[in-house]
């Protein structure tokens, strides 16, 4: 079952068991893939957006409920905060597990070796690679900052 219809199916099953919360979630991860496939066709992909481009999307939507979670809790609306990051958790359930802060220090070094990246001008390339390989699975705020410090390493 492709991760699009695990959703598809997940969505009926909120439907049916009322749960609210999961409910929105999921139709809101709906629209955001509908919106990625529109964009896709207008680049003359018909196919509509890929797998990794789906989990790249639920990383970004996780990453705006945590943000959108600490605002909350920062303007004391816990009730919303809560809300938020129950949300973040219903869209994490469908990420691959996410690589600890050696397996990305190994991955970010592989990729220099590999590409043999001798300066900062090749930060781009690296990291080109690493959302390639990894997407979905890595922090790619703390890999940047990995490939930064062995590229400064390397000059």
């Amino acid at each position: 079952m492709t991760l699009r219809e695990q959703i598809t199916h997940d969505l009926k099953d909120a439907m049916r068991a009322r749960d609210e919360v999961r409910l929105s979630t999921l139709r809101l991860i709906q629209a955001a893939i509908k919106d990625r496939d529109i964009a896709a066709r207008a680049e003359d992909r018909c196919e509509g957006c890929g797998h990794e481009e789906i989990l790249a999307l639920l990383q970004k939507l996780v990453k705006q409920r945590e943000e959108s979670a600490g605002v909350y809790e920062t303007a004391g609306r816990l009730d919303l905060a809560e809300r938020e990051r129950r949300e973040a958790e219903i869209v994490r359930a469908y990420l691959p597990e996410p690589m600890d802060g050696k397996a990305i220090a190994e991955a970010a070094r592989t990729v220099v070796d590999e590409l043999g990246a001798e300066g900062l001008k090749d930060m781009g390339k690296c990291m080109g690679a690493l959302k390639e390989r990894y997407a979905g699975r890595m922090d790619f705020s703390r890999a940047g900052k990995e490939i930064r410090a062995l590229l400064q390493n390397a000059s």
